[in-house]
């Protein structure tokens, strides 16, 4: 279950609309809102409604070409994934438009330039009052009958049970997707249930019911691929750089300044683990000394899961503990890797036991994003091939240890110095978000003054950018990439990150100056077309980032006028 007014505040940031019609709740997307977009989105649903809010659009995208889609979830006070159903049929949509004609409530065909407009323009979905009290039986609610509403789903499901049970509608489906995608079944074995005697006790995971066909796009999760633009794997000035690398890192005492300076430009994979570990303040820079540190760090993260971990059922836990085990399976959900039951209890506990060591911030939806680059890297010190589709219970029980107690360790680190961005209120985002409109108003007075005009506020796209350290808006590989110069630099998380999201939003003046009215703005803020980006774009954009820190990080009078 769920509130009603939280799924439509998430909505109205897609673009998307509700409609109360007959006691049903219409979930109406418009024709332009791409794929991509649904898919990048669908994750933000609470749990309950997620799946069939992605599976019926998934469906409709591959057998529809109506403009509008109308997803009926039931009650508008409780949402039911049981209830969730289509209703998508040209006899449906001329039914609505006729009864429509005769409804009390004015239809609004002007195209929202801004925010107030859009908003005034949406009003009567959301109108709703004070929905406790609301009589749905009013003829206001009544243009669209439910047993029509009821036999028009049912019709479409039919239709659409066909269509999977035919091999050559499959074959064309597939066909029509391009040679840069690939359909493989989904492999997500896990599935969030709750006890109904203990409801935060941990079923069994059981698999999943979904359509036997899933896109995912290779480059989303081809996280060892680093040379997305096709250069070749090692060049003779990579196998140099690589060979600096080995003999810092073996020297008795590492030069971390040096160290710091050779990764800047990016870490050889062969290396990055050590690296990472280093600088982050992990290990020390000592040889010798190595080893000890990482046995005793080893053995004292798994004393806090035999000191903590059974207190996630205690009830003082049980909201932090279920927030936790709900936004696991939302973590990359396109990566094979993360859908793992195994790889997700790793997870479940290096968040859990972290929440509980720092009180003062507790788990934050967002942090679970920032194990994964870690648990990638830490990974690949075991793993030659790709490791996307990886089954990691080919791995012995140590080297999960290792890698579980090394992501912990480097995790806390990082969240060391940006734990404002996660306290009450969130003050560090808020004071980056901030910084971020100041700097773009002297940068770019062109792209700030355009989200002015339409109401655009910095706070609704660069939010996310701050919370989840552009993981969102970025492949995960850029993300690995990204952070080998993060951890280069002094307060890379904290400071240069600033910089990083200017170069980023300038990035995409031209499409932003293109866009004419607040929604299509902030659509396109929050789903940027970054899903081919590799190694050139990410050191392209850090060097400007670069050039913006030089120019304002120690002449803050230049954010003023």
């Amino acid at each position: 279950m769920m509130n009603f007014f939280f799924l439509k505040s998430r909505l109205l940031s897609f673009g998307l609309g509700i409609v109360v019609l007959g006691g049903h709740l219409f979930l109406s997307v418009p024709s332009n809102v791409a794929m991509q977009v649904v898919l990048t989105q669908y994750i933000y649903l609470p749990d309950n409604s997620r799946l069939p809010f992605f599976f019926s659009l998934l469906a409709s995208s591959l057998c529809m070409e109506h403009s509008t889609l109308l997803w009926t979830l039931g009650s508008p006070k409780t949402l039911s994934d049981t209830s969730a159903c289509l209703v998508l049929t040209a006899d449906a949509l001329s039914f609505i438009k006729e009864r429509s004609k005769v409804s009390t409530v004015p239809l609004k065909n002007k195209k929202a330039s801004s925010f107030h407009e859009f908003a005034r323009n949406t009003s009567d979905a959301w109108d709703i009052g004070d929905d406790e009290e609301e009589d749905f039986s009013s003829p206001a609610f009544q243009t669209l009958n439910s047993k029509v509403a009821l036999a028009t789903a049912a019709q479409v499901l039919e239709n659409h049970s066909k269509l999977r049970v035919k091999p050559e509608r499959s074959q064309s489906t597939t066909s029509d997707v391009p040679a840069s995608y690939k359909v493989i079944k989904s492999s997500s074995d896990a599935q969030l249930s709750r006890n109904s005697s203990d409801s935060c006790l941990r079923n069994p995971l059981h698999k999943q019911q979904s359509l036997p066909l899933r896109p995912v796009i290779p480059l989303v999760a081809r996280i060892s691929d680093q040379n997305a633009s096709g250069a070749p794997p090692m060049t003779v000035r990579e196998k140099t750089r690589l060979e600096k690398f080995r003999q810092l890192l073996s020297s008795h005492n590492t030069d971390l300044d040096e160290l710091r300076k050779c990764s800047w430009p990016g870490v050889p994979r062969e290396v990055r683990p050590v690296t990472w570990r280093l600088l982050s303040g992990y290990l020390p820079a000592n040889t010798e000394r190595r080893k000890l540190t990482l046995q005793r760090k080893r053995e004292e993260y798994f004393g806090f899961i035999e000191q903590y971990y059974d207190s996630r059922n205690e009830e003082h836990h049980q909201d932090t503990y279920r927030q936790i085990h709900i936004d696991i399976p939302r973590t990359n959900p396109l990566i094979p890797l993360f859908q793992q039951p195994l790889v997700q209890e790793i997870f479940e506990r290096i968040l859990f036991i972290w929440a509980i060591r720092h009180p003062a911030s507790g788990y934050v939806q967002g942090i679970n994003d920032l194990v994964t680059p870690f648990f990638v890297v830490f990974l690949s010190e075991y793993v030659e091939e790709d490791v996307e589709n990886f089954d990691v219970t080919n791995l012995s029980q140590d080297m999960l240890r290792s890698i579980e107690a090394d992501s912990f360790w480097c995790m806390s680190k990082l969240l060391d110095g940006i734990q404002d961005n996660y306290t009450f209120a969130q003050p560090g985002i808020q004071k980056k978000v901030k910084a971020l409109e100041e700097l773009v108003s002297r940068i770019d007075e062109q792209v700030h003054n355009h989200f002015r005009r339409y109401e655009v506020e910095y706070l609704q796209f660069a939010f996310r950018w701050m919370n989840n350290l552009l993981m969102r808006e970025l492949p995960l590989r850029c993300t690995i990439r990204l952070w080998d110069t993060y951890q280069s630099e002094p307060e890379g998380f904290s400071h240069f990150h600033l910089y990083v999201c200017a170069a980023f939003l300038i990035k995409w003046r031209k499409e932003i100056l293109d866009e004419e009215d607040f929604q299509g703005l902030l659509m396109l803020l929050q789903n940027l077309p970054t899903i081919h980006w590799g190694n050139e774009e990410i050191g392209l954009l850090l060097a400007e980032a670069y050039r913006l820190k030089y120019m304002f990080a120690d002449a803050p009078n230049h954010y003023r006028r």
